[in-house]
């Protein structure tokens, strides 16, 4: 098992993260902007408000809804320093490496793949059958 699984796993055993879900808002926006875009989103929302050494309003900065981006942030505990470091065992008081980013980003767009019926390409060196 991967460790972004075994961090998925570890989510849905928490009744607060496992109760986050897309919306109609979310998902509408999600499919009218496309994935590449969400994608951005998320790396961009990932170092203006969480990879600083000290992000401004800490605890507070992530909404719970209005960007597909936020709910996976709530849903995969990647809104905060404190949830990083009790999830993800990233500490506060540092900033976040590049590779911390990336990390954070991939995880976040997994959970809304998932949530918007998204499948990962086939990466088989044969591709898809037909």
């Amino acid at each position: 098992m991967g460790q972004n699984d075994d961090i998925f796993a570890r989510l849905e055993r928490s009744r607060f993260r496992s109760r986050f879900h897309l919306g109609a808002k979310e998902r509408a926006y999600a499919d009218a902007k496309g994935r590449a875009t969400i994608a951005r989103h998320a790396r961009e929302l990932i170092a203006a408000r969480l990879a600083p050494e000290q992000p401004r309003n800490d605890g507070k900065q992530t909404p719970m809804r209005g960007h597909p981006v936020f709910v996976a942030q709530h849903a995969t505990a990647c809104c905060c320093r404190a949830c990083l470091a009790k999830w993800h065992g990233i500490p506060a008081g540092r900033a976040l490496s590049a590779e911390e980013q990336s990390r954070i980003a991939a995880l976040l767009m997994r959970w809304i793949d998932r949530e918007m019926g998204y499948r990962p390409p086939d990466r088989s060196p044969a591709g898809p059958a037909g």
